[in-house]
């Protein structure tokens, strides 16, 4: 089974000053370096970053060479259509799983990635923190890839009914 990490990295940032904010300077790298790291980090077969409002492609210090990006023309429609894209790529590639976070957190570590990616017994994974479900989240085959969003804002999953913790 091989499994691609997908980083969502196409929004427009309209509610930050300043500049766009994954690249705005968090702990001496630009915010978006974290989490593609952390992912790069996570032991997946493959890093997809899904890019749109901002071109990341390039700055090396965000995006590393083995990183492959995929550029989202419909970015503005939503993040439904990000996830859309990098589960697309991810198939196209073979995949068998997708692991989804965010490249506005930086402090989720590379660990979460990788825990989640290994929680194979149900189709569906999510990260836990205080008993909280956050990013990332982790979607087989077996799910049929229900992210297919059907709504073009917010991730379009709904809620997803609680599974036990792995």
């Amino acid at each position: 089974m091989t499994i691609a990490a997908i980083v969502l990295a196409g929004g427009s940032a309209s509610r930050f000053a300043g500049g766009h904010k994954l690249i705005a300077p968090f702990r001496g790298r630009p915010l978006a370096a974290w989490a593609v790291e952390a992912a790069r980090s996570s032991g997946a077969d493959e890093v997809i970053v899904v890019t749109g409002a901002v071109d990341l492609t390039d700055l090396a210090d965000v995006i590393p060479g083995d990183v492959r990006v995929v550029a989202n023309p419909r970015w503005a429609e939503g993040q439904a259509t990000s996830l859309a894209q990098g589960i697309d790529a991810a198939g196209a590639a073979g995949h068998d799983a997708v692991v989804v976070g965010l490249a506005d957190q930086p402090l989720i570590p590379a660990e979460a990635w990788r825990l989640v990616a290994q929680c194979t017994a149900s189709p569906i994974a999510v990260a836990t923190y205080d008993g909280r479900r956050r990013n990332p989240v982790r979607f087989d085959r077996r799910s049929g890839h229900c992210c297919r969003a059907k709504g073009t804002r917010g991730s379009g999953l709904g809620r997803i009914p609680a599974r036990p913790r792995h």
